[in-house]
């Protein structure tokens, strides 16, 4: 079942995988941007509020909770959650590989390290070898080793992230492709996505093989939409048209991203679904899916009646709370990107909190989101204004305040 209408929790990273891992959203748990984050600045009305700067030990996540039922669990790929104390294995994982605190790859190649720092497991490897192909060769294995109990494999490659970097020869081959000037048209960009493609491939391979397709869930996202701003070498990584922006914007762009299930037997196949669902949904639904009730006090919602058509999916609407300058708004010297978001039905709102601003959209109509229709829809606007701010305040969402650094030049 391929889902039109999926959204990450956040614009960014690191609260999107939150979300995913605990069900909660990013406002409800205080990790509402990439960890790190980028610091405040002069030119810079509004200061950020203080995140936790790593999923909390207290919080269960997906991990955490199949484990007691006899699953195996693996994480594999980039964590980007915390670091010492805070890793994947004191969060209910089994095994890590790769994963650490930082959100960027020590290296696309190996040696996978920098500086002599290598990245978790991965210090032995041949001269040369491309991390995405390591890492499913890694998630082979695991399934391989596994193969005779349950297992939770949550495989989070670095690609397509940047630094961008891919195997020359692809590039090679998409550079030698017609390009147009303008829309897809990235050949680094287009070698990632084919490795990972081909690792995705890979892995549904390795299931049949091992007689696992028919009793195995697959679920591929992703974390925020694509890079559509200049961010280093080789950027932007991507078009999202007709989707307006990209990663760290609120608009679809930026929010919007793949949602593919595979279930065979239980999912039809080709399934197209239209309904508004996000990242946070995917920890309840993997529950209802191991027959776990154990899913209260969390915002998502399981998907288990959308996939396979029996019981009720029922939502009034979805929300994000991005209280911070984001460093693609910045490239593109935008700098009314911190905000808040809704949508109820085919009506999308966005307030900007740094002057108080908002816009209006009807996605069924205007999926570009070019036609602003706050004023000449007041009563809706207004209404899910309200909605939002109701909402803010039942999450507990940190807000932001006056930048005492403004304009100081400090």
């Amino acid at each position: 079942m391929r889902f039109t209408d999926a959204y990450a929790a956040a614009p960014v990273c690191s609260p999107t995988r939150a979300a995913l891992l605990t069900g909660k959203h990013p406002a409800r748990l205080h990790l509402t941007d990439w960890l790190p984050g980028r610091a405040d600045a002069p030119a810079q009305r509004l200061a950020r509020p203080t995140i936790r700067q790593q999923l909390p030990l207290e919080e269960t996540t997906l991990a955490e909770a199949l484990k007691p039922v006899g699953y195996s669990t693996a994480h594999i790929g980039k964590w980007h959650l915390g670091g010492a104390g805070f890793e994947p294995e004191r969060q209910g994982f089994d095994v890590n590989i790769a994963g650490d605190e930082t959100g960027t790859p020590l290296s696309y190649f190996a040696p996978f390290q920098r500086n002599g720092r290598f990245m978790p497991k991965l210090e032995t490897a041949p001269p040369g070898e491309y991390l995405t192909d390591r890492l499913t060769t890694e998630a082979e294995r695991f399934i391989e080793q596994h193969r005779d109990k349950p297992f939770f494999l949550y495989l989070a490659h670095y690609a397509v992230h940047i630094p961008m970097r891919a195997k020359a020869e692809l590039i090679a081959q998409h550079r030698a492709r017609p390009r147009p000037a303008r829309g897809q048209n990235n050949p680094v960009y287009a070698a990632m996505v084919e490795s990972m493609d081909d690792g995705i491939g890979r892995l549904m391979r390795t299931l049949e093989q091992a007689g696992l397709a028919g009793d195995t869930v697959f679920i591929f996202t992703a974390d925020n939409g694509g890079l559509s701003a200049p961010e280093g070498p080789d950027t932007p990584a991507t078009d999202n048209a007709p989707l307006r922006a990209g990663k760290g914007y609120l608009y679809e762009g930026g929010l919007r991203v793949p949602l593919i299930v595979a279930w065979p037997g239980r999912i039809k196949a080709g399934s197209v679904n239209h309904t508004p669902v996000y990242s946070a949904d995917l920890f309840a639904t993997a529950l209802a899916i191991a027959d776990l009730n154990n899913s209260t006090g969390v915002d998502g919602m399981s998907l288990l009646p959308l996939l396979t058509g029996r019981g009720q999916f029922k939502r009034d609407a979805l929300y994000w709370h991005y209280p911070h300058y984001s460093n693609q708004s910045m490239n593109a010297g935008d700098l009314d990107q911190p905000g808040a978001a809704i949508r109820q039905g085919d009506y999308k709102l966005i307030e900007f909190y740094q002057d108080n601003r908002i816009e209006l959209y009807d996605l069924k109509n205007d999926l570009s989101e070019r036609h602003d229709l706050a004023r000449s829809h007041p009563r809706q606007a207004a209404a899910l204004r309200q909605r939002l701010a109701a909402w803010r305040d039942a999450v507990g969402a940190q807000m932001m305040t006056a930048n005492p650094l403004y304009n100081t030049g400090k």
